[in-house]
């Protein structure tokens, strides 16, 4: 299952399955055709830069949700983890648990300075084809604006 190259703008967005924070299998497949996805790549639970960016697409839920989009978050934490960082900051959506970091791999998203897992949004179609991505490390609140400037975009066209 290895990649060598990252996954571009039209791209098909890679198959995956993973489970979430109350341990049930997830499969990306089961989303598309549906809805779009926001889904974002974040380093670690519970640490001030992933609190930020996790809080903010809380903050912003109800706006993807009018927007018909599905926000789901992927980190190598685990279910346990996952299920104690949402009930904490009241997340509302999905995070599901990359634990071998497959996915991040599968995806190519790189590493900040070779050892942080990175910070890396894809906006997904309903035909499952990446229409925007954004790789910011620092600007955490960053990446809720992009992935609602680039929903709007989609649903214009």
């Amino acid at each position: 299952m290895s990649n060598s190259s990252p996954v571009k703008v039209g791209d098909r967005a890679p198959a995956f399955t993973l489970p979430n924070q109350s341990g049930a299998t997830v499969n990306l497949a089961d989303w598309l055709g549906n809805k779009p996805i926001v889904l974002f790549f974040y380093p670690k639970d519970d640490t001030p830069g992933c609190t930020a960016e996790a809080c903010a697409f809380r903050d912003s839920y109800e706006v993807f949700q009018e927007a018909g989009a599905e926000v789901i978050g992927v980190s190598a934490d685990t279910p346990t983890s996952h299920q104690q960082f949402a009930n904490r900051h009241q997340l509302p959506y999905t995070l599901l648990s990359d634990q071998g970091n497959q996915v991040r791999k599968l995806y190519g998203v790189p590493a900040t300075l070779f050892v942080l897992p990175g910070r890396v949004t894809y906006i997904i179609d309903r035909q499952g084809v990446v229409q925007h991505i954004f790789d910011s490390q620092l600007e955490f609140q960053a990446h809720v604006q992009e992935a609602l400037n680039a929903l709007k975009q989609i649903q214009t066209t």
